[in-house]
C-alpha cells in the first residue's frame, strides 16, 4: 500500500491541464503515492486526459466520477476514499504542478519532525501577487527554524497569523497526515468561496504540529478557477460574498472567547458585506433589480447587514453634501 495519496479535484474546459498536472505528480523524486482523481462533471472529459498516459501511471490512477458538488465537495469524495493504511493525503489542484521535491520534502519533514499539517510555498504569475513565500514570515512574525535546507519553521501564533492574513498557504502545497484526513472535511456548500480557509483552520486547531517548508511546492495554474472567475458584477457574486461571510461566521464560533482571532474574523466579515452591498448598489445605478431573495436570507443570518447598508448609504450622502 502506498505511504501518500494524491487527491485532485477535475473541473476544467479545455484540454491539457489535467495531464500536465498528472505529469508534475508522476515525476516527484518520492515515488510511494497512490493518485485519486475525482471528476467533477467536467466539461472536458477526463478520458481524453488519461488516455496519453503510460500504462504504468494510468494504473496507479483511481478516478472516481460524481455530479457537480464543487471543490469542497470533490475533495471530500477524495478523502472518503483513502485507503485506510495511508499515512498521508496531499492535494493539488488540476491546473496547478507540483515541483520535483514537494512530496519528498513534505514527507522527510513531517515525519523527522512529528507533524500532521503542512505547507510548501506557492509561485505563480502577476494574477496571484498576493500569495508569499514562507521565509517572509520571519520578517514580521515570531518563527522558529526547525532546519536550514530546505527551510522548515513553524509558528507559535499559527491561528492568529493565518487569520491576520492567509497568503501564504495553499492548497496544491499542503498535506496532511491520517488523524486529519480521517476526520476533517470541507464544507462543500462553500463552493464559490473560502471552504478552503475553513478547512485551513480546522486543520491547524486539530493538528499536533504544524510546520512550513519554504521551497516552492507547486507553481500556480491557469486553468479555471471558481473564486477569481467571479467579479464584482457577475449575478454569482452576491452567493460568493454570502458564502464568504457564512465561513467566517463558522470560524468565529471555533475561535470562540480568543480575541485577536475573533477581531480579524469580524473585520473580514465586514468587508464581506460591504462588498456585497457595493455590488447591489450597482445592479440598481444600472436600472436592474437586486438579488432581494439572497438578500433576505443573508439579513436572516445576519441583522448586522442593515446596520451596514445604512452605514454604506449616509456616507454616500454625505460626500455628495
Amino acid at each position: 500500500m502506498a505511504k501518500l495519496t494524491v487527491i485532485i479535484p477535475y473541473y476544467q474546459k479545455e484540454p491539457g491541464i489535467l495531464r500536465r498536472a498528472l505529469t508534475s505528480v508522476f515525476a516527484q523524486t518520492f515515488s510511494d503515492f497512490d493518485v485519486i482523481v475525482v471528476d467533477d462533471q467536467s466539461p472536458y472529459p477526463i478520458g481524453e486526459e488519461l488516455a496519453l498516459l503510460p500504462e504504468h501511471q494510468a494504473e496507479r490512477i483511481t478516478v472516481i466520477r460524481q455530479p457537480n458538488a464543487g471543490p469542497g465537495g470533490a475533495r471530500n469524495t477524495g478523502l472518503d476514499a483513502v485507503k485506510p493504511q495511508t499515512e498521508f493525503v496531499a492535494f493539488l489542484d488540476s491546473d496547478d504542478v507540483w515541483t520535483t521535491d514537494h512530496l519528498a520534502n513534505a514527507y522527510l519533514g513531517m515525519t523527522r519532525f512529528g507533524a500532521d499539517c503542512y505547507w510548501a510555498s506557492i509561485s505563480g504569475g502577476e494574477v496571484f501577487y498576493y500569495h508569499f513565500g514562507i521565509a517572509e514570515l520571519e520578517k514580521t512574525e515570531q518563527v522558529i527554524r526547525l532546519q536550514d535546507d530546505p527551510l522548515i519553521v513553524e509558528l507559535p501564533e499559527m491561528t492568529s497569523v493565518m487569520l491576520k492574513n492567509w497568503s501564504f498557504l495553499h492548497l496544491s502545497c499542503m498535506v496532511i497526515g491520517r488523524p486529519l484526513f480521517r476526520s476533517i472535511r470541507f464544507e462543500a456548500e462553500l463552493r464559490l468561496a473560502a471552504e478552503d480557509v475553513l478547512f485551513f483552520c480546522d486543520c491547524v486547531l486539530a493538528a499536533d504540529r504544524v510546520i512550513l517548508c519554504d521551497a516552492p511546492g507547486a507553481e500556480r495554474g491557469e486553468g479555471v478557477n471558481i473564486f477569481h472567475g467571479i467579479d464584482s458584477d457577475s449575478p454569482q457574486f452576491l452567493r460568493q460574498q454570502f458564502n464568504t461571510w457564512m465561513a467566517l461566521d463558522t470560524l468565529e464560533g471555533r475561535f470562540y472567547g480568543r480575541g485577536q482571532e475573533v477581531a480579524s474574523i469580524r473585520s473580514y466579515k465586514q468587508t464581506a458585506r460591504r462588498q456585497a452591498l457595493w455590488s447591489q448598489a450597482r445592479l440598481v445605478k444600472r436600472r436592474k433589480l437586486p438579488q432581494v431573495e439572497l438578500l433576505a436570507r443573508w439579513l436572516w443570518r445576519d441583522p448586522r447587514l442593515l446596520g451596514s447598508a445604512v452605514g454604506l448609504a449616509a456616507g454616500k450622502f454625505s460626500r455628495q453634501a
